[in-house]
């Protein structure tokens, strides 16, 4: 057989492989270089070092990341890019195996058609068109160029929709329930990826039953009730119903049989391996082929799942990422179940604004000692007013920023009171489908499948009509404005509408698909109204399902034109070339926005935050974006271990605080003086501020941490199940200054003014465990480590500790004075006021130890996370400049301001809300021309912003307050500087739109 041959007779199959190498090459194109921002680098630091990722885990995703870290031979700054390569070839897989699933499916769409190659080029182009417009979509792509997970969950998804239709296929003959037996391995190892891949369940479950009963209403109620079984039983019977079954049994056997540790584990272990051999070899006697296959499938399922023994391994050698610490059965239990984040109520629960009537003790929680498990604490159960109580509850959150946000919604007033509002089931069914499943999901489908307005958060769907020559230039230039002309959509809407007309049967496989990856997600998460970023990335099944028939939509176009084009080889290339064109819209408008290489700044931003520190400084983080990149450049790449990362969000767990109390790379332990019992899980969690008669005044805080510790009866108060707690009797904190010692440790020069005490005003009505331990470390530590602040956390972080903050660079030094005397002077328009700036320190750091790579170079995509985080630097060096200029060196803060504008030029980043910043002391240290610059380019574009507002009055891509602050501050700027003109000019401007303001 020769070569032209071969082809011919394999060309479909040879199409997928092409698939498979077009959609990983771009991927790899335009793969990430490092650890991107989120979760990223946590799982990067976490695959390298086979550490213990954030609940419920990764770790056959791990172990996979492992394995191809090893490619990076040594070089520690290619490790994140052998992991993400990872992610890129899981999702070439991915859509290798959508190729052949469409095909397997258009298959049987023409199994009336005599073979030849008019079926072949139906069969390649619905394959090829609905696989690469997957390939290419927004959601997909963002995941298949970055080192998480949902890329390798979705290459299992595909997997195993693509096994069951090949069993399908071969489910009469002779051993096709190997098949079966491939997807519950496939499903086991999955669970140590992501949960997602679980919902394919119930569309797997349809090909079974159409392939082996004759359909019928009762078949398909059962069959749907047998799947979400299945579903549960492998969730919640497997993953997590094993493990607390032998914790019951454990301890029952440890505390009250005194038996040794795990002994009641291996009880459990025994008898399931007993009861499953016996069950095969009974099943395998008695023929019941049914029972041995199902229980074969248990098995490797249970093969599967055992990629979790590596976290139980790891966590037990204490590596420096250990997040809840499941070294032992009891917090590896937890760790499963996620309860470090609490429960949403999914099917029945009280309104936000529910009056709580008490607090009931729960379930107790041990926890393992030298001889026993003891009870470390009880369980909360909360007891809301009945009458706020709703079936299926989707106004649920208690937190405040998400009541702030539901009043909002409903259009509330901030000030009326809520106590006795009913809401209705109603009400939640109105946020349910309007912001949950048209915000949420209806959003995002859009965004993948008819087009994407803009790169900012909650940014719109576009549709055709919307092309908008008028758009004004920061909308216009927007990456991730991507208008496909909703083709995408189209041709999808045409092949559901054919799939079902002529196999029924096969489109509602896919529509479970479709619904168990999409909407039922949505009401599972039951998410609140507030998300700290886009979650689209979650409902890629969903869009999965929906390329499907993209794909056959070729098919369906095939047969519309049959009366224009009778020959059956041109009707299926005209119709496969048409279809070409939703993968290639997509290709040519997502390519600028989802091309990251030569991207930098995530790593970059980390090792400029640890370069903000002084050596062997204490570092407080308190969001992802602030902590995971920190973990990932001392995790791999070795940069300033030194610098103790403290993550204030989790220093409220007792196993995160026992963790900081340990040593970590070249880290000494931190200096906390509470003994493990003392900030355990259930103790100090919470002390609310209740004021005492004689602390009016203040206390000493090295006096009230002794008290907390000894929970002296001045400090406590009685609860209402019984017991005391500690509280916090005043809210100002008074701590003695030794100068000797800030001298000595270089805190301060001795020619400081170095205070007595700091004198700490609290503003908050309570102190949580990780403020208390914050205060301990503040009071044990005698200035003998540098303690930092990160710069870019919630104001609540701070504790209010501003007279005593210090920036450096990216970060806050606590220091009891300054090295030199503020000077008074007016305030420039925007500047900060909080701490005070230490300004040769963070000149030397921003100037010649921060990196900057790439962030000049314009032909990158820095999406807006990547710009907010870059850009809060231009602040900074407005704060430098200022500084500088107030102790009279104009040169220095002149440098400062030129290399501001030259590692972050508008071309790149363009010019943002602390932009304007930086025209007051550009006029100061005589760059005027720059100044210019940005006045009049950032006026052109908020007065062009603020025009297309007025044009349309029911946008929501503009937020009028912006451009309408700039010119405010460009009208002070000038006005301090003696430009009268100028000044006029941005007053008249701002007072032509002030109108807007209102809206």
């Amino acid at each position: 057989m020769n070569l032209s041959t071969f082809v011919t007779r394999h060309l479909v199959a040879l199409s997928g492989w092409g698939v498979l190498l077009l959609s990983t090459g771009v991927y790899l194109l335009s793969l990430e270089p490092t650890a991107s921002f989120w979760d990223c680098g946590e799982f990067i630091a976490c695959a390298y070092k086979l550490q213990v990722p954030h609940p419920p885990g990764a770790p056959f995703f791990l172990l996979l990341g492992r394995m191809f870290s090893l490619l990076a031979l040594g070089d520690v700054t290619r490790v994140a890019f052998w992991v993400n390569v990872l992610s890129a070839m899981a999702s070439g897989l991915t859509v290798f195996f959508l190729y052949e699933s469409i095909v397997l499916l258009a298959r049987k769409l023409l199994a009336t058609q005599p073979e030849g190659r008019a079926k072949d080029l139906l069969l390649i182009g619905s394959g090829v068109v609905g696989s690469l417009a997957f390939a290419f979509t927004d959601s997909f792509w963002f995941s298949a160029v970055e080192a998480e997970v949902y890329a390798l969950s979705s290459c299992f998804t595909a997997f195993v929709f693509w096994a069951m239709l090949r069993w399908e296929t071969k489910a009469d003959q002779p051993g096709a329930d190997r098949w079966l037996l491939l997807i519950a391995y496939a499903i086991g190892l999955s669970l140590g990826v992501h949960l997602l891949n679980l919902l394919a369940i119930p569309a797997l479950a349809f090909v079974y039953y159409f392939k082996k009963f004759t359909p019928t209403r009762m078949g398909v109620l059962l069959t749907l009730g047998a799947a979400c079984l299945i579903l549960v039983a492998v969730l919640s019977g497997i993953m997590t119903g094993l493990p607390s079954l032998a914790a019951q049994v454990e301890l029952f056997f440890v505390n009250s049989l005194r038996l040794p540790f795990y002994s009641g584990v291996l009880v459990v272990a025994l008898v399931v391996l007993v009861g499953l051999v016996w069950g095969l070899v009974w099943a395998q006697r008695h023929r019941k082929i049914w029972v041995h296959t199902t229980l074969l499938a248990v098995v490797f399922i249970l093969i599967g799942y055992g990629s979790y023994g590596i976290t139980l391994i790891r966590a037990h050698y204490h590596p420096p990422i250990n997040m809840s610490a499941p070294d032992d059965l009891l917090p590896f239990i937890s760790y499963l179940k996620r309860e470090q984040y609490g429960e949403r109520p999914l099917l029945k629960g009280p309104d936000f604004n529910a009056p709580l009537l008490r607090q009931e003790r729960g379930a107790p929680v041990y926890a393992k000692r030298k001889e026993r498990y003891e009870i470390q604490d009880y369980r909360t159960e909360l007891v809301w007013d009945p009458s706020h109580m709703r079936w299926f509850p989707r106004l649920a959150s208690t937190e405040s920023r998400h009541a702030s946000a539901y009043r909002q919604f409903f259009g509330i007033p901030t000030g009326q009171d809520l106590s006795q509002r009913r809401f209705r089931t109603g009400d939640n069914l109105q946020f349910f489908f309007r912001y949950q499943l048209g915000h949420m999901y209806g959003r995002y489908f859009l965004w993948n499948f008819a087009g994407r307005a803009g790169g900012e958060q909650h940014a719109a769907s576009l549709w055709p009509w919307e092309w908008g020559l008028d758009l004004p230039e920061t909308l216009a230039h927007d990456r991730a404005r991507n208008q496909y002309f909703a083709l995408p959509l189209l041709l999808g809407l045409l092949g559901l509408w054919f799939h079902f007309r002529r196999r029924a049967h096969d489109a509602w496989v896919v529509t479970l698909l479709f619904f168990f990856t999409g909407v039922a997600v949505i009401v599972y998460l039951n998410q609140p109204p507030v998300e700290p970023r886009e979650r689209d990335y979650a409902f890629a099944g969903s869009f999965y399902a929906f390329a499907i028939w993209i794909g056959l939509g070729v098919i369906a176009l095939a047969q519309l034109i049959q009366r224009w084009l009778p020959r059956a080889t041109l009707r299926a290339g005209v119709a496969g070339a048409v279809g070409l064109l939703v993968p290639l819209v997509l290709l040519a408008e997502n390519w600028d926005d989802h091309n990251r290489a030569g991207r930098y700044y995530s790593v970059d931003s980390a090792r400029n935050l640890l370069n903000s520190c002084a050596p062997h400084a204490i570092l407080f983080t308190g969001g992802d974006n602030d902590t995971y990149p920190l973990w990932y450049v001392q995790s791999v790449e070795g940069f300033r271990t030194d610098v103790r990362v403290c993550h204030l969000s989790l220093l409220d767990v007792d196993w995160y605080a026992n963790q900081m109390k340990e040593r970590a790379y070249q880290s000494a332990p931190l200096p906390i003086s509470f003994t493990p019992d003392q900030f355990q899980r259930g103790t100090n969690d919470y002390l609310p501020y209740v004021a005492h008669p004689q602390a009016k005044n203040g206390v000493d805080l090295e006096q009230y941490l002794k008290l907390v510790k000894e929970e002296h009866p001045a400090i406590q108060v009685g609860l209402q199940g019984g017991g005391t707690a500690n509280v916090l009797p005043t809210k100002t904190l008074r701590l003695a200054v030794n100068r000797d010692e800030v001298v000595s440790s270089g805190t301060l020069p001795a020619s400081a003014d170095i205070a007595p005490q700091l004198e700490i005003q609290l503003t908050q009505n309570h102190l949580t465990k990780a403020d208390l331990l914050v205060l301990d470390m503040i009071a044990t530590n005698h200035w003998q480590r540098p303690i930092y602040f990160s710069a870019s956390m919630a104001r609540e972080n701070y504790l209010n500790l501003w007279d005593y903050l210090q920036l450096e660079g990216g970060a806050y030094r606590l220091v009891p004075g300054t090295a030199s005397p503020r000077i008074a002077l007016d305030p420039v328009p925007g500047a900060s006021s909080e701490g005070h700036v230490a300004a040769d320190i963070m000149y030397d750091r921003m100037m010649h130890h921060f990196f900057w790579r790439n962030l000049d170079d314009a032909t990158r995509n820095y999406d807006s996370e990547y710009r907010r985080n870059a850009l809060i630097q231009r602040g900074n060096f407005q704060r430098l400049a200022t500084q500088l200029l107030q102790e009279g060196k104009t040169e220095q803060a002149r440098e400062a301001m030129v290399r501001c504008l030259e590692v972050m030029p508008d071309a790149a980043l363009p010019y943002d809300f602390y932009s304007v910043q930086l025209v007051a002391p550009l006029l100061n240290v005589g760059e005027g021309e720059r100044a210019t610059h940005i006045a009049t380019t950032m006026s052109r574009r908020a007065e062009e912003e603020l025009a297309y507002q007025e044009r349309h009055p029911d946008t929501d891509a503009i937020n009028p307050q912006l451009p309408l602050y700039i010119l405010q501050q460009l009208a002070l700027a000038y006005q301090q500087h003696g430009d009268a003109t100028q000044a006029e000019r941005y007053r008249q401007l701002l007072e032509r739109y002030a109108s807007l303001a209102r809206r």
